[in-house]
């Protein structure tokens, strides 16, 4: 299933995706569902909306926090021992926005980049979680853009700033729920900045597998329903600038279109 969040005559709502690919009854159109399907049971509503005449938002904010894995993308060569453990960072809900949102590059952040990446929603609850139990605490994936301040990165930087700030986390455009752990780590994804592909690779490329990254973060903090976890970019992060046009493609997933502008 896809599963939007999107803004309909002034009011917010989820809704399950039918694509024309899908050869269904209903191209192109999302049938609205009567609550928020991380909360609780939903059920479908019987309206029904073309896509076109929505907005889509981002698929979730987080209630909780985005969690994002630093460096988490090498050749196969250099596969992470027993006790490498990743660098871990979190960023705010304030920054999430979603599809065709612009982002925003700070005046203080002229070498912003791009980080095109594959995301995972939590689902349930979970802390000291077994490798084995990973399935069952998944939601399902999303796209996201991991747009990062270099300027703050210099060693003994405050990542939080570089990370953190508004409009740096583009989701969307929807939750793909009927992925598998396997098909998830192996994903192909391309990252464009206007016509031009400056990133490509597969989630095979990921040093830490999804299900070792959740297992992992959950024996430090507990992960609840609507947190995000940034799986990582592949080589080919490049510098952004107001004018042009971020494109993030997953297959099996969709396509993460925005804008860049400048702060005003």
């Amino acid at each position: 299933m896809r599963i939007a969040r999107y803004a309909r005559e002034g009011q917010i709502h989820y809704g399950l995706v039918e694509l024309e690919a899908d050869g269904g009854p209903h191209p192109q159109t999302v049938a609205d569902l009567t609550g928020d399907p991380l909360v609780g049971p939903v059920d479908l509503t019987g309206a029904r909306h073309d896509l076109e005449q929505v907005r889509l938002l981002a698929p979730v904010l987080p209630r909780s926090k985005v969690v994002g894995l630093a460096r988490n993308w090498a050749p196969e060569a250099d596969p992470p021992g027993e006790d490498d453990f990743p660098e871990v960072f979190l960023k705010p809900n304030t920054s999430v926005i979603g599809p065709n949102d612009p982002i925003v590059v700070p005046r203080r952040g002229p070498n912003t980049v791009l980080e095109g990446e594959v995301a995972v929603v939590i689902g349930r609850i979970c802390r000291q979680l077994p490798l084995q139990r990973v399935p069952e605490v998944v939601f399902g994936y999303t796209i996201a853009n991991d747009v990062t301040m270099r300027d703050f990165l210099a060693p003994g930087g405050p990542w939080g700033l570089a990370k953190g700030f508004d409009a740096s986390t583009p989701l969307g455009p929807w939750i793909v729920s009927h992925l598998t752990l396997a098909q998830a780590g192996q994903l192909e994804l391309t990252t464009s900045l206007d016509a031009d592909p400056v990133q490509h690779g597969s989630t095979a490329g990921l040093r830490w597998s999804i299900e070792r990254q959740i297992a992992y973060l959950s024996q430090v903090m507990t992960l609840l329903p609507g947190d995000v976890v940034l799986t990582g970019t592949p080589p080919g992060s490049c510098r952004i600038a107001p004018g042009q046009v971020v494109t993030v493609l997953v297959e099996e997933i969709g396509r993460l279109a925005n804008p860049v502008v400048a702060e005003v």
